[in-house]
């Protein structure tokens, strides 16, 4: 046990000053690219922009203190703030939207499942528009499941064809905008992490 202890202590001198220099450089750019694929991860419904937070407070913790690529915990403040606010955004479009149609618990849960389900089948039938085209199909595809699923779960609880219309026009619009508010909060972050970075 010991000497591989001492092993590994010495290959820790001869990498150390890798890791002051080039492994620093190395580090920035994994976040960045980690924070792209979490704000990817919000047209999905998932909480990219939390895992964005999570990024930059760990890179605030483990990477450099001092120096050109140092993050503060100041910008993690303010990536928390930001993803609050795509959070809160997110939530009272849903809600105003389902308010507005009278949509009953079981239809805001079929709701969540088809956003979730017309997202991901956005994100796959927009690849042949490169980056934007993903980009725009999971969000609208996302309001269409979210639409549909609310108009399930009406129909499953009897209400008529009209209703049912309503509850999914106001929903679609819903999640849309709370999607487009939460995606548009997430590119604050990841742009704040580029400039936190570069400046």
């Amino acid at each position: 046990m010991l000497p591989a202890v001492l092993l590994l202590a010495e290959h820790a001198g001869r990498w150390a000053p890798w890791l002051e220099t080039s492994g620093v450089v190395v580090l920035a750019i994994l976040l960045v690219i980690g924070c792209l694929v979490a704000w990817a991860t919000n047209l999905i419904a998932l909480p990219g922009n939390w895992f964005c937070v999570l990024l930059l407070a760990l890179y605030a913790w483990l990477g450099p203190a001092s120096g050109r690529l140092a993050i503060g915990y100041g910008g993690v403040l303010a990536g928390f703030v930001l993803a609050l606010a795509g959070e809160l955004f997110e939530f009272l479009a849903g809600a105003a939207g389902a308010k507005r149609a009278g949509a009953s618990r079981k239809s805001t849960l079929y709701s969540i499942i088809g956003s979730m389900a017309g997202a991901i089948t956005g994100a796959i039938v927009g690849v042949p528009v490169p980056v934007i085209g993903s980009v725009i199909a999971a969000i609208l595809f996302g309001g269409i499941g979210a639409a549909a699923g609310a108009m399930y779960g009406e129909w499953t609880n009897g209400r008529t064809w009209k209703e049912n219309w309503s509850v999914g026009h106001s929903t679609f619009w819903g999640r849309t905008f709370g999607t487009l508010g939460k995606v548009v909060a997430g590119l604050f972050i990841v742009i704040l992490v580029i400039a936190a970075i570069l400046v």
